[in-house]
């Protein structure tokens, strides 16, 4: 029997007496607590029992536990460290709110809001950036939204941190990110650096505004290469009012090639500081989005010319013999 099987509401672990069960995932559990040392709530955070059992998810359970407790910011989500533990689990800041993904399936957002709301995550990511921190699963479920629209960026279970030593297991990185969020050097199996947490709160401005995502397909393998061929459809499609100057911002976010995109989360929020002052660039993307190109296309392009090469081949030979 392992330790999640008897812990329940009254239960104590170190300092800590469980209140209640928040949340279960495919790797930890969460528990709201009251630390007894100074009535503090928190929320721990523990491991289930098999997980302990596999190297590598027990090695990024502590990565993330690393990760959280050098941190320290208003919108990142801190965890206590420095303290004996008689076993392995991590204690979290207490984040009053809801999901941001709770938010958006139950009202569409003004454009105020969701900019307040993305300035909020623009600086949570400048900060965990500037410390060799990359997210790489940022979504509307790693966001909590209090009652003033202030936030908190949470769970770094795949993040990156520069300063540590790289994870060398085979094929750990290809479960990275999440279908809809995921930037396009993700898909192809690159790490990823800050920019592609600029690409996936791209994403999110464009679904907080527009209700929709700006990628899609009956898969989310389709999804993906979706954003690879083909260019995302025009946020004033989905909603007229949105301002030249607030497209722009979102179209520099989800460049397709990290060179072209926002080079930080700081050049980004400063644009929507500044939306007054954000140049409009005639853009292709504008004129041929509804050209959509399919990953069956491609193959068929690329086989199709590959079959025409002989044929090139040969007509060359003729015409060189009939010169002769």
């Amino acid at each position: 029997m392992g330790i999640l099987d008897v812990i329940e509401s009254g239960s104590k672990i170190d300092s800590y007496r469980i209140d209640q069960p928040i949340a279960r995932s495919g790797m930890a559990s969460i528990f709201r607590a009251t630390d007894l040392r100074d009535n503090r709530v928190v929320a721990l955070k523990i491991p289930h029992p098999d997980m302990e059992a596999d190297p590598i998810l027990f090695d990024r359970f502590q990565r993330e536990s690393r990760i959280g407790e050098r941190l320290n910011h208003p919108n990142v989500m801190r965890v206590y460290g420095d303290e004996k533990r008689s076993r392995i689990y991590m204690v979290m800041e207490w984040c009053e709110g809801r999901l941001l993904r709770e938010i958006m399936d139950e009202e569409k957002l003004s454009h105020e809001r969701a900019i307040k709301i993305t300035k909020g995550v623009l600086r949570a990511l400048d900060y965990i950036h500037g410390n060799g921190v990359v997210h790489r699963d940022l979504k509307p479920e790693n966001i909590m939204v209090d009652e003033n629209d202030h936030i908190k960026l949470i769970d770094f279970g795949i993040a990156s941190d520069n300063t540590a030593r790289r994870l060398t297991y085979a094929n750990f990185t290809a479960t990275l990110g999440t279908p809809n969020y995921i930037s396009p050097e993700q898909v192809k199996g690159k790490r990823g650096d800050g920019r592609s947490d600029v690409y996936s709160m791209g994403v999110i401005l464009y679904e907080l505004l527009t209700g929709k995502l700006p990628f899609s397909g009956p898969s989310p393998i389709a999804a993906m290469n979706d954003r690879l061929l083909n260019h995302p459809v025009p946020p004033t499609v989905a909603d007229p009012t949105i301002s030249p100057q607030l497209q722009e911002v979102i179209y520099r976010a989800l460049e397709r090639d990290p060179k072209n995109r926002y080079a930080t989360a700081h050049e980004f929020l400063h644009d929507l500081d500044h939306l007054d002052q954000v140049g409009v660039e005639d853009r292709d993307e504008l004129k041929n989005w509804q050209n959509r190109k399919s990953q069956l296309s491609r193959k068929i392009l690329y086989y199709g010319g590959l079959a025409l090469i002989p044929v090139a081949v040969l007509l060359v030979m003729m015409l060189l013999a009939h010169r002769l």
